[in-house]
């Protein structure tokens, strides 16, 4: 017993020797009724932003199980709602379930402003008809296509 405990000891003074004395403390010693507050505040936040996501999706019982809703469609969309390209791409099948748009779509419009997107925002006629062009002139604006 007495052998296990300077072994303890040992590597203690080692990681303190490392990475300093603050890494052998017990955490409880910094902690305080602030960070508590803070931390229940972010752990709040964070389960609303889950249970928002969670009454998007409506689950229905099929068979013993629960699945989305939007996973039972019967109808494949090939179709974007967005800039009304179609599309043969297994690739934007995902993108039109989850944010009814085209992969090109979500990169243009919608990536890193899912909450906007979320919200009701859709681009306006000319930003999908500046995109179409910039698609159709496979990104050379005013060249002519060869």
């Amino acid at each position: 017993m007495k052998r296990d405990q300077e072994y303890i000891v040992k590597v203690e003074q080692a990681i303190a020797k490392k990475y300093g004395e603050e890494a052998i403390q017990n955490p409880k010693k910094y902690w305080d009724d602030q960070k508590e507050k803070d931390y229940l505040a972010q752990l709040k936040k964070v389960q609303e932003k889950s249970d928002r996501r969670k009454q998007k999706s409506k689950k229905v019982k099929e068979g013993d199980i629960l699945v989305d809703e939007r996973l039972l469609k019967k109808s494949v969309e090939r179709q974007c709602p967005v800039c009304s390209i179609y599309s043969f791409s297994s690739r934007d099948d995902l993108y039109i379930n989850k944010f009814s748009c085209c992969r090109e779509c979500y990169m243009e419009f919608v990536e890193f402003r899912e909450d906007r997107w979320d919200s009701g925002w859709r681009p306006s006629k000319d930003e999908i008809a500046q995109r179409r062009l910039k698609k159709d002139n496979n990104g050379r604006s005013g060249e002519e296509v060869r």
